[in-house]
C-alpha cells in the first residue's frame, strides 16, 4: 500500500510537472503575422516565402507562405530578435532584421515587394499578318504532325504586313497603355432565372458550363475590397469552380451521373443535385499536344498583374508538358506574329527565352491573333491528339473584328477545323469578360481568369487534364418535371447558358465542354404540391407526366433528367438519361457534396441581392460550408469560407 501511494505521488509530480513545462513552453513563444504586397500597385501576393532568420547563428526558425488573400502567420516563435526575410519569384528580396517576438504576443509586420527591374529584348516576328488581312487565311490539308509525335516534311509560308496596317507593334512600346484610373470592364447582363410551373413549362433545357472564371474574377474584387459587378457573378460557375467527391465512370461514357434532393437551406423548397464527373486520366496518359500559345502583348496588358503574371503562368504549364507535345507561340497587338515555331516541349529553353522576350505595346488586334493562331494550330495538326489554342488576354481587342457579334462569327468558323479553345483572362481596368465568356463558350472551350500565381497553378498543374483534354463536346442537360409531385422550379444559375427546348434534341446546336477530371454540378430549388396536366410537343421528346394515365404509373418520380453528349471528334450525339424517385434525403444524411455547393450557392445569390435568397446570409453560407469542407487537399474549400468572411464584412 506504500509503494503505491509513493508511485501515485511519483506520478502526480511528475504530472504536475509537465503542466508546468507545458505552461512555461505557452510563455515563451510569440508569433509573426501581417500581410505581403506589391509595392507599386498594392495588390496582395499569394505565394511568397516568409521565413523568421535567428539573428545569431542565421539559420531560419521557421518558414511559411502567404495565403491566397497575401496573409501569413507564423506560430509558436520562440521569444527573441529575429530577421524577417520575404521572397517571390520576380521581386527583389525583402529582409529586415530588429524583428522582435514577445511571449504570448502578436507582432505584425507588413511587407511590399518592388518588382525586380527586367531586361526586355526585342521579339523576333518569325511570320506576321496584317490585322485587316487576316480572315482571309485559306486552311492548309497539311498536317505536320502524327499521333506519334514524329515530324513530317512542312514549309512554312510569309505573312508580311501591308504598308497600310493599322499599327504593327509588336515588341515596341507603340502606346495603347490603359489609364488606371479608368475603369471600362464589361460584363454582360444576367437576368436571373424565376420559378417555372411545370404544368406550364415542364421542360427545362440548358448547356454545361464548365468554366470558373467567374468565381476567381469575383473573388478579385472582394480580397480588394470592392463588391463585384453583378454581371460578374454567375453561380453556377463559383458552385463549378469546386471538385466534387463524384465516383467516377464505370461504363463505355465519358462521364458518371449523380443526383439528390434534399431540404433547401434558404427557404422552405426542396433542392435538387445534379452532378457529373469526367474521366480522370492519369498525367503520363494524356495524348499527344499540339498547343499554340495565342498571347495579348498590347499597350493595356502593361500592368504587374497582366503580362508579367502571364509569363510566370506559362512558365508554370511549360514544365507540365513532355518531349511528345509541340508548342507553338503567336502574339499580337497592333498586328499578329508567330515568334515561336511548333517546338518540343521539353525544349524549355527555346520557349522560355521566347516568353522572356515578350513585352507589352500598341493596340488590340486580337482577331488577328485569333486567325493566325487558328492557321498555325492546323498547319500542325495531331490526328489523334490535343489540338488547342490557348488565348491569354484581357479580351481588349479593338483593331480590325472587335464586336462580340464578330468575334463569336469568327471563332464559331474557326471550331469547325476540330480545334478546341482554352481562354485565359488576366488584369483589371479594362477586363473584357463579356467578350471572353463568348470566345470560350462559342470555341468548344473553357475560360478561367488568373488573378495570382496560385489561381494558374491551379488551372495549368493541378487541373491540367480538366483545362487541355476534351472528354465529351455539346454536353446538354434537359429535365421534364412530373406536375404531380413539383409544382413549380427554378435553375439556379446558368443563365447564359439557356437552350430552347428543341435544341435538345438538334446535333447542330453547340453546347458546353466536359474535360478529363471535371466535374459539373447543378441544382433547381422545387416547391412541391403541384397538380396539373399539360401538352405534348411534335418538336421535342413527348412527354411522360403529363396524361392522366402517367401520373399515376410515374408518381414516384420527381423528374427525369436526360443528357445528350458527341465523342470529341464526332458529329452525332449519344443519349443518357435518369430518373430521380421522389424520396427526400434526411437532412443527416445528405452528401458533403450535396451541403458544399449550396452553401457556394447561397454565397453567390447574397453577392447578386438576389430575390429568391429568402434566408440566406453570409454566416449560414460560411457554416455550411465549413461543415461540410471535407478532405480539401487543395485548400480551395477553405479559402471560400474565408472569403465568405471576408464578403460579410464588405456588405455590411
Amino acid at each position: 500500500m506504500k509503494t503505491k501511494n509513493i508511485l501515485l505521488q511519483l506520478g502526480f509530480t511528475l504530472l504536475t510537472f509537465m503542466f508546468l513545462v507545458a505552461g512555461n513552453a505557452q510563455q515563451n513563444v510569440g508569433s509573426v503575422k501581417g500581410l505581403v504586397t506589391e509595392k507599386t500597385s498594392k495588390s496582395t501576393l499569394a505565394g511568397a516565402l516568409v521565413k523568421i532568420i535567428n539573428e545569431k547563428d542565421k539559420k531560419y526558425i521557421k518558414s511559411v507562405k502567404t495565403n491566397p488573400d497575401g496573409t501569413y502567420h507564423i506560430k509558436d516563435v520562440p521569444v527573441g530578435s529575429y530577421a524577417l526575410s520575404v521572397t517571390f519569384n520576380g521581386y527583389e528580396k525583402f529582409r529586415k532584421p530588429g524583428i522582435k517576438v514577445e511571449a504570448g504576443k502578436v507582432t505584425t509586420e507588413n511587407v511590399a515587394l518592388l518588382r525586380q527591374a527586367v531586361k526586355e529584348e526585342p521579339i523576333q516576328v518569325l511570320e506576321s499578318v496584317d490585322s485587316e488581312k487576316a480572315y482571309d487565311l485559306s486552311p492548309v490539308e497539311d498536317k505536320s504532325y502524327n499521333s506519334s509525335g514524329s515530324k513530317k516534311t512542312k514549309t512554312y509560308r510569309t505573312y508580311a504586313p501591308s504598308s497600310t496596317s493599322p499599327g504593327y507593334y509588336i515588341g515596341n512600346n507603340g502606346g495603347g497603355e490603359v489609364d488606371p484610373n479608368h475603369n471600362t470592364e464589361s460584363y454582360a447582363a444576367i437576368n436571373e432565372n424565376g420559378f417555372r410551373s411545370s404544368k406550364d413549362e415542364p421542360l427545362s433545357t440548358f448547356s454545361v458550363d464548365v468554366d470558373a472564371a467567374s468565381y476567381s474574377n469575383t473573388r478579385r474584387f472582394i480580397l480588394a475590397g470592392q463588391k463585384p459587378e453583378k454581371g460578374a457573378v454567375r453561380v453556377e460557375e463559383m458552385i463549378n469552380y469546386f471538385n466534387y467527391d463524384y465516383p467516377d465512370p464505370t461504363d463505355e461514357h465519358p462521364f458518371s451521373i449523380t443526383t439528390e434532393v434534399g431540404d433547401c437551406p434558404w427557404s422552405k423548397n426542396k433542392l435538387v443535385h445534379i452532378g457529373l464527373q469526367g474521366k480522370r486520366i492519369e498525367k503520363k496518359d494524356l495524348p499527344p499536344s499540339n498547343l499554340v500559345f495565342l498571347l495579348d502583348v498590347s499597350g493595356s496588358m502593361d500592368a504587374p498583374n497582366k503580362l508579367p503574371l502571364l509569363k510566370k503562368s506559362f512558365r508554370l504549364l511549360v514544365d507540365e508538358l513532355g518531349p511528345k507535345d509541340r508548342i507553338s507561340m503567336v502574339v499580337y497587338a497592333g498586328a499578329a506574329g508567330l515568334v515561336l515555331k511548333p517546338t518540343a516541349a521539353d525544349n524549355s529553353t527555346a520557349i522560355l527565352e521566347a516568353l522572356n522576350n515578350l513585352k507589352a505595346g500598341g493596340s488590340t488586334a486580337g482577331g488577328a491573333g485569333i486567325a493566325l493562331a487558328y492557321q498555325v494550330a492546323q498547319e500542325n495538326f495531331i490526328e489523334g491528339g490535343n489540338n488547342r489554342v490557348i488565348l491569354a488576354t484581357d479580351g481588349d481587342f479593338n483593331i480590325g473584328m472587335s464586336s462580340d457579334a464578330a468575334m463569336q462569327e469568327l471563332i464559331e468558323e474557326k471550331r469547325k477545323t476540330g480545334i478546341f479553345l482554352t481562354c485565359l483572362g488576366f488584369g483589371t481596368g479594362n477586363y473584357k469578360d463579356s467578350k471572353m465568356e463568348i470566345l470560350a463558350d462559342k470555341g468548344n472551350g473553357n475560360y478561367a481568369y488568373i488573378d495570382n500565381l496560385l489561381e494558374a497553378k491551379k488551372v495549368l498543374v493541378t487541373e491540367i487534364g480538366a483545362t487541355l483534354i476534351t472528354l465529351a463536346k455539346d454536353v446538354k442537360i434537359q429535365v421534364e418535371f412530373n406536375p404531380e409531385v413539383v409544382e413549380s422550379y427554378r435553375l439556379v444559375g446558368y443563365e447564359n447558358r439557356l437552350l430552347n427546348n428543341e435544341d435538345f434534341n438538334d446535333d447542330t446546336k453547340d453546347a458546353g465542354e466536359i474535360g478529363a477530371g471535371h466535374s459539373v454540378t447543378a441544382l433547381y430549388e422545387v416547391v412541391l404540391k403541384g397538380q396539373g396536366d399539360g401538352t405534348s410537343s411534335t418538336s421535342v421528346d413527348p412527354l411522360k407526366y403529363q396524361t392522366t394515365e402517367a401520373r399515376g404509373t410515374y408518381g414516384h418520380e420527381m423528374l427525369t433528367v436526360k443528357f445528350r453528349y458527341k465523342k470529341p471528334d464526332g458529329d452525332k450525339s449519344i443519349l443518357l438519361d435518369r430518373i430521380l424517385e421522389n424520396k427526400i434525403t434526411p437532412n443527416n444524411k445528405l452528401s458533403r457534396d450535396f451541403n458544399f455547393s449550396a452553401a457556394v450557392a447561397e454565397f453567390g445569390m447574397l453577392l447578386i441581392d438576389s430575390p429568391h435568397k429568402g434566408t440566406a446570409t453570409f454566416d449560414h453560407a460560411r457554416e455550411l460550408a465549413k461543415n461540410n469542407q471535407g478532405s480539401d487537399k487543395n485548400g480551395y474549400r477553405e479559402e471560400f469560407i474565408h472569403l465568405v468572411a471576408a464578403a460579410k464584412e464588405l456588405y455590411k
